[in-house]
């Protein structure tokens, strides 16, 4: 090669693509459904026997939100089936919902994260928009059979149905079969057929099981199942109360990140950061939104797009130093005390349980922004195992957790207990206790932080785990009470028993002896048992209707006066109620009765009937006693301190501040030492 002065150059060898250019060359794009569907596990599709629970469980999840969303008490039918291939399996899952828009039905089936509740601070099962969608991509992977959607509006005299696959590569469905039909006496519903390669299994993670737990806390619902044997079980509805439907509502701002701070500041169409914080947050009034800008010392009117770092960590830790009003309820849809005791008896009815813990529904709390509520139960006793751990039933937004236990933050708050204080077994008083048992936690939140997309276990959050001990701690007492007195009163039937049975046979053989007439004994039976003794009795009538009766008998040497109390639900109260020593009803059904001056050795009987589908939630040993020396009493409580009534809405605090765990918080420093 010659240059232009005539020198001869060596030429020069072509260069050498580097690496980093062949491996920006290999880098690409993926679709979301492309990723799920080489990473199956994530979504919980990790077993053929998970697999065919999660695909039931997330249509199921789907059909109660719809119904509930349009005010229709859920009618879902879930049908198991056999094919002729090995381990695969056709489901059916139908439901009375409102029906989804012919043009919706294949983005709604056949696209991931696809889905109307992602960005909305409210209450619900679904969120994501993956698990529907998962659940076809699955089928059609595993059989390579697309799934068929048949659904119908009411506004629509016909219905549609069609096949549906989904397109991996450009997360987009593939619709085939497209058709409208009439289906007879459907005035509204959706239906999905899909194949699915899977395990039928039995047992604790099968599908009865999940639809057994959903039954207890979705009392509302009518649930169907057909099992692969051609068996069929139904879970009637309990009751015909809906749950109050959720509202959307403004993240609040305890909790939140500095992170998360910068982000929803970027977003705010709000100009200044004093109305920042007053219009884009829930429970910031004009004097909260003035202490945190006096603790933050930030001007209330610089621009909220001027906000810096160095800004919004100010302002995380100003809040954290401001007593805010816990997030408003609306946005959240408890079960509530009454429906989770009707829902735990209304499916435990065959273990007849010797004694429901009153259910315990805490305050509304916060965890990273989004607002939350813990519910706890305890049921004991009966006919349930008395061998082995207790049963943890563990629900998230009304929904089942039936997989990984021991990853959850609900298991974690049992463990953290020592439940010997509270009557039961516990080896090192850690970890999960033994006895017959069942102990149940719900977890109600805007945004549920699982684990995974699998929604199987709840991620172990400060916050929440301290609820979930709070208010399992209240129904331990609760527990540790009744123990209490069934062992008290346990000892003095003995004596009771003892007295009436030597007393007489004394008497009757002194009086032979003596050749005097046998004296009464009823004086000096008072004497020594010295109690006013409660003993209530109940049978069941007609559907709905309870007979309560309680014969209080003084055994003690003097008249007594005291008042009886319990809270009876409002709504099966009847004219039977009144009697002589009915003091007052209030409207929340917190009920007295006042005895006046009830004689030694004399009894007084008070009976009364409920009428009505929360009958059976009552229960006859609920009864408590003021005005006497609680050792003084007998087959009732004494009264406690902070009587008072919690219904099926949560009572709302002055502020993030609970005022009565200092008490439960020395029992906790107590578990500890």
């Amino acid at each position: 090669m010659h240059s232009d002065d005539g020198i001869t150059k060596k030429a020069e060898p072509p260069r050498k693509r580097s690496i980093a250019n062949d491996l920006a060359g290999k880098q690409q794009e993926i679709s979301v459904t492309e990723f799920f569907e080489k990473n199956k596990h994530i979504l919980g599709f990790d077993s053929r026997s998970k697999a065919l629970l999660m695909g039931i469980k997330e249509a199921v999840d789907n059909s109660l939100d719809a119904c509930e969303e349009a005010g229709i008490l859920p009618d879902i039918s879930v049908s198991v089936e056999r094919t002729e291939e090995d381990e695969e399996y056709r489901i059916t899952i139908e439901d009375n919902g409102p029906g989804i828009v012919h043009h919706m039905m294949p983005n709604v089936f056949g696209r991931l994260l696809f889905g109307s509740r992602f960005h909305a601070q409210r209450q619900s099962r679904g969120q994501q928009g993956i698990g529907i969608s998962a659940t076809v991509m699955y089928g059609n992977i595993t059989t390579g059979k697309s799934a068929r959607v048949m659904s119908k509006i009411e506004e629509e005299d016909t219905a549609w149905v069609m096949d549906i696959t989904v397109d991996t590569k450009k997360n987009r469905p593939n619709v085939n079969n497209d058709n409208p039909f009439i289906w007879p006496d459907k005035v509204h519903g959706t239906r999905i057929e899909y194949y699915i390669r899977g395990r039928y299994i039995k047992g604790k993670q099968s599908v009865f099981e999940y639809l057994k737990n959903t039954a207890i806390v979705n009392p509302h619902a009518e649930l169907t199942y057909t099992d692969p044997e051609g068996k069929r079980y139904l879970f009637a509805r309990a009751t015909s109360r809906l749950p109050p439907k959720s509202k959307e509502v403004k993240p609040h701002i305890h909790g939140l990140e500095i992170g998360d701070m910068m982000r929803l500041a970027r977003d705010s169409k709000q100009k200044t950061l004093r109305n920042f914080l007053k219009n884009d947050f829930s429970r910031i009034s004009d004097r909260v939104a003035n202490d945190i800008l006096e603790i933050s010392v930030l001007n209330g009117e610089m621009k909220t797009s001027s906000l810096t770092r160095d800004n919004c960590r100010d302002l995380v830790n100003a809040v954290s130093m401001v007593k805010i009003m816990a997030p408003p309820t609306d946005c959240l849809s408890p079960i509530g005390e009454d429906l989770i005791k009707k829902g735990l008896k209304h499916v435990l009815e065959g273990h007849r349980p010797e004694y429901y813990a009153p259910p315990v529904t805490r305050a509304p709390r916060v965890a990273n922004g989004n607002a939350f509520v813990i519910e706890a139960g305890i049921v004991y006793g009966g006919e349930l195992k008395s061998e082995g751990q207790v049963t943890i039933l563990r629900f998230a937004n009304r929904v089942p957790l039936l997989y990984q236990q021991g990853a959850c933050v609900i298991t974690k708050a049992v463990e953290s207990i020592d439940w010997r204080n509270y009557g039961l077994e516990q080896r090192g008083g850690k970890g999960i206790p033994y006895g017959p048992a069942i102990i149940l936690v719900h977890i109600a939140s805007t945004k549920v932080p699982f684990t995974s997309e699998g929604k199987e276990a709840v991620a172990n959050i400060e916050e929440i785990g301290k609820e979930i001990s709070l208010a399992l701690r209240l129904c331990a007492r609760s527990l540790k009470g009744h123990l209490n007195k069934k062992e008290r009163k346990k000892k003095t039937r003995a004596k009771f028993d003892v007295v009436q049975q030597i007393l007489p046979e004394i008497a009757q053989k002194s009086a032979t002896m003596l050749g005097r007439p046998v004296p009464s004994l009823d004086s000096t039976i008072t004497k020594i048992m010295n109690v006013v003794w409660v003993e209530p009795f109940s049978t069941t009538g007609k559907k709905g209707l309870r007979n309560l009766r309680y014969n209080i008998y003084n055994y003690t040497t003097t008249p007594k006066s005291f008042m009886l109390h319990s809270v009876l639900p409002k709504s099966c109260l009847n004219e039977t109620i009144m009697s002589d020593i009915l003091l007052e009803v209030t409207e929340e059904g917190k009920t007295t009765w006042k005895v006046e001056a009830l004689p030694p050795a004399a009894c007084l009987e008070l009976e009364f009937q409920l009428d009505g589908e929360l009958s059976d939630v009552f229960e006859e040993s609920d009864i408590f006693v003021s005005g006497l020396n609680p050792a003084m009493i007998m087959g009732a409580d004494q009264l406690p301190g902070d009587w008072g009534i919690k219904g099926m809405d949560i009572s709302e605090s002055d502020s993030y501040v609970d005022e009565e765990e200092e008490e439960i918080e020395e029992e906790i420093l107590d578990d500890d030492d």
